[in-house]
This record gives C-alpha cells, structure tokens and sequence, in this order.
C-alpha cells in the first residue's frame, strides 16, 4: 500500500475556489482502480499543544493506493491534468510525500 501527502499552499483568497475544483474531480478519482481513499484535509483544532497547524491557505490531499503503478496512473490520468490546469492559478506551491508502510 502507498500512502500520499500532497500539500498546496494557496494564494490568499483561493481556497473556496481550490475546494469547488477538489470536489468536482472527487469521484472520478475514488472510482479509479487501486484508490483506497482520497481525502482533502485542512486544520483541525485539536488543542493538543504539540499540534503544528497549517494555515488557512494550506490544504493538505491524504491518499491510499494499492500500489506505486496505481498512483502512477492516477497521476498521468486526463482528469488530472485537467484538475492541475484548473488550480494552478491558485497555488503558491504544492509538495508530495509518498511513503509506505514500515510496520
């Protein structure tokens, strides 16, 4: 099983706009094949004073894929890139984390 973290950093304002795109591509990517889940996540106030919080312009995706050839579909898939079109007017900058189970 894969795990990804894939975070954008919005530009101010955005955000509504960033999820409105999320949204729409939501189920198109959850009906791919080895999609486990597909999550996007903001800050949760936990209250727990070890917790580093994000911002209200940071938006984090939280994934599960069978395998790295399955993630690798998702990522070259049409709808993506039509997804990446849309919201790259909307993001200062975006970084993955793909990680795997160690136990």
């Amino acid at each position: 099983m894969i795990f990804v973290i894939a975070t954008s950093v919005l530009k101010p304002g955005c955000r509504n706009e960033f999820i409105a795109a999320v949204k729409a591509n939501l189920a198109t990517v959850r009906a791919e094949a080895g999609c486990i889940s597909y999550n996007l996540a903001g800050d949760f106030n936990s209250g727990f004073p070890v917790q580093e919080f994000c911002g209200e312009d940071t938006l984090i995706f939280v994934e599960r894929w069978q395998s790295i050839e399955h993630l690798k579909a998702h990522l070259a898939a049409p709808h993506m890139a039509e997804f990446k079109e849309k919201v790259k007017d909307l993001r200062i900058s975006s970084t993955l984390k793909i990680l795997t189970e160690t136990c």
